[in-house]
């Protein structure tokens, strides 16, 4: 039993990350573009922007990749609010035939909701981009003068508050719902020993 009130409390807990970590910023992203021409600068941001999971998901049903937006919001929100509101079912539900099948169906959308694994890599791999540099020098003769053109660009990107919280969320929400699926396996071995 105490497995049991563990991993409800542990998904709680896990529910309570979800919440900063699909709201809060997972990365910032900002790329500056300079051109030097025959020593005189100019620079100009191109992009400067921090992203939550929120964020993203609006921006790519704006930018009309609707089914990454539609795939990112069902793995990454919806199912883990179904998750928790299951396991506060099946942990309210006495009887231990519907709170079973409950656990394991949770486990097995466990399995799909993996992921929010993947959404933490795409990040990851948005985040490897830091601190790339591009340039390219070029002479250009115009109306008999020649100018020396340089241009180069910088893109910069920093993990956000949401990353942290949101992984926080996906390992102890794995670890909660793999300590109830536990207890009840526990539980119905020791139903089947005193029979």
């Amino acid at each position: 039993m105490i497995k049991k009130k563990l991993g409800f409390v542990i998904n709680l807990l896990a529910l309570l990350l979800f919440v900063p970590g699909i709201v809060l910023p997972m990365f910032s992203l900002s790329m500056e573009m300079t051109a030097d021409v025959s020593g005189a600068n100019l620079s100009s941001t191109l992009i400067d922007k921090e992203l939550s999971l929120i964020n993203t998901i609006e921006e790519l049903f704006l930018d009309n990749r609707i089914l990454v937006a539609l795939l990112i919001f069902i793995f990454s929100i919806c199912i883990p609010v179904v998750k928790t509101i299951l396991v506060s079912l099946a942990f309210l539900n006495k009887e231990q035939v519907i709170e079973k099948k409950i656990i394991n169906f949770v486990a097995a959308i466990g399995k799909w909701s993996m992921a929010d694994v993947f959404v933490i890599a795409i990040f990851l791999a948005v985040l490897s981009t830091n601190h790339t540099e591009t340039s390219n020098a070029q002479q250009l003769a115009l109306f008999g003068f020649k100018f020396n053109l340089h241009i180069s660009s910088e893109t910069l990107s920093f993990v956000g508050q949401g990353f942290y919280y949101f992984t926080a969320y996906c390992l102890l929400s794995l670890v909660g719902t793999h300590l109830y699926q536990s207890a009840i396996k526990d539980q119905n071995s020791s139903y089947k020993n005193m029979e």
